[in-house]
């Protein structure tokens, strides 16, 4: 299993050491990189904010939704390629929508194919467990590390592993693998056969041809907002700021619900309690004071709730979201809005129409990388014939 912000603590000065390579992501996209995992997750919010609307998986599970709602991949050929690629298309099916979330959560994120008895298995690297080394003028990246943590038998085993692209096209594949006894360390270098899963994994292999870092690339489609690098940046990225509004909002209508609850205000002697410790009223409901000791009696305290005022900012900051992150209005804050199809979404009227077309198409090329990925692979290895396949 990885091990969140596996790349962002001190394994990546272990990393830099082990390779002699340096991070090109600048500090502020680091620092911003955090923020995003930390706002998706279930962590404790400031104290002045509730999260509980939990938006940047609203936004993730909606987008990814819709971008899948009319999806179909198939080969449109018959040969024995169209079946080993029709077979990979089947085992794509679940970690597709995992590949996109991580994406929109991350800005980019990696799909990897990995060989297995029947051809290939994929797994999903999300942005805080690679560091890019070195990107091209397109922005591809050519020089990549991963890690990846492990618990077996009571201890953490990191494996460090950095794939460079030649100018031939040829892809090296370098590992290294740590053995530490705190999940936060990455402790010392052991031999790859240390751990089972890696006990076939040769500490450096060359394959001929690939001509990319032998993983699909998914990547955002929007400007970096951060740095302007050629990073990819959160889907929420542009909204960080109306979302932590959202959640101050949110905290201080949950004020206005606790304040505004009806109490009994009587003197303060009706409250004390008997011998035995019992208050004679419940607290939660009449209010002791010693303001006025001549006052003897109740009084109703019942303010008038403002719960309008709080709703309606709120609705004006999720449609400021709308506007920012370009989704079609009414997406996140009309509650009224019924599930629509991408193409429902994307033709219907309206200044801020959801660029689900460019999700889709973001995967696309994706899928279609990693299908000439897998056939270059493939091939290497024998798992299929060496005819061309038209993507």
């Amino acid at each position: 299993m990885s091990i969140v912000s596996a790349m962002f603590n001190n394994k990546i000065q272990s990393f830099e050491q082990a390779f002699k390579a340096k991070d090109i992501t600048s500090s502020k996209m680091q620092d911003a990189i955090r923020t995003w995992f930390l706002m998706y997750m279930e962590c404790p919010p400031p104290e002045d904010e509730d999260d509980c609307q939990r938006l940047p998986v609203v936004i993730v599970n909606k987008i990814t939704k819709t971008t899948f709602s009319e999806y179909e991949a198939t080969m449109q050929v018959k040969s024995a390629k169209a079946d080993f690629m029709t077979a990979l298309l089947v085992k794509l099916d679940k970690p597709k929508k995992v590949a996109m979330q991580q994406a929109l959560v991350g800005g980019e994120c990696f799909v990897k194919p990995i060989l297995a008895p029947d051809g290939f298995d994929f797994s999903i690297v999300r942005r805080d467990c690679f560091i890019p080394l070195a990107r091209d003028t397109a922005g591809r990246i050519t020089d990549i590390g991963t890690s990846e943590t492990t618990s077996y038998n009571g201890k953490y085993y990191t494996l460090l592993e950095r794939r460079t692209v030649a100018i031939n096209g040829d892809l090296t594949i370098q590992s290294k693998l740590y053995v530490s006894s705190d999940p936060a360390l990455i402790g010392s270098e052991a031999d790859l056969s240390s751990l089972p899963k890696y006990e076939g994994l040769q500490p450096e292999i060359v394959l001929p041809g690939i001509g990319n870092i032998g993983m699909a690339y998914v990547k955002t489609p929007l400007l970096n907002c951060v740095d302007m690098s050629q990073d990819g940046v959160s889907i929420y990225a542009p909204a960080v700021g109306l979302i932590r509004n959202i959640n101050r909002n949110e905290s201080q209508l949950d004020d206005e619900f606790t304040n505004g609850a009806s109490r009994i205000i009587a003197s303060d002697d009706m409250l004390r309690k008997d011998e035995d410790g019992n208050r004679h009223f419940d607290k939660k409901l009449f209010v002791g004071f010693d303001d006025d000791p001549e006052a003897v009696g109740v009084t109703i305290f019942s303010p008038a709730l403002r719960e309008a005022s709080y709703l309606a900012r709120k609705q004006e900051y999720l449609r400021n979201i709308e506007s920012q992150i370009g989704l079609k209005r009414g997406i996140l804050s009309d509650v009224e809005t019924v599930e629509k199809t991408a193409t429902e979404i994307t033709s219907s009227a309206g200044d801020y129409n959801l660029t689900i077309v460019d999700f889709q198409r973001m995967w696309e090329d994706a899928l279609r990388e990693l299908l000439g990925i897998c056939d270059k692979i493939g091939q290497l290895y024998k798992l299929c014939d060496k005819s061309t396949l038209d993507p």
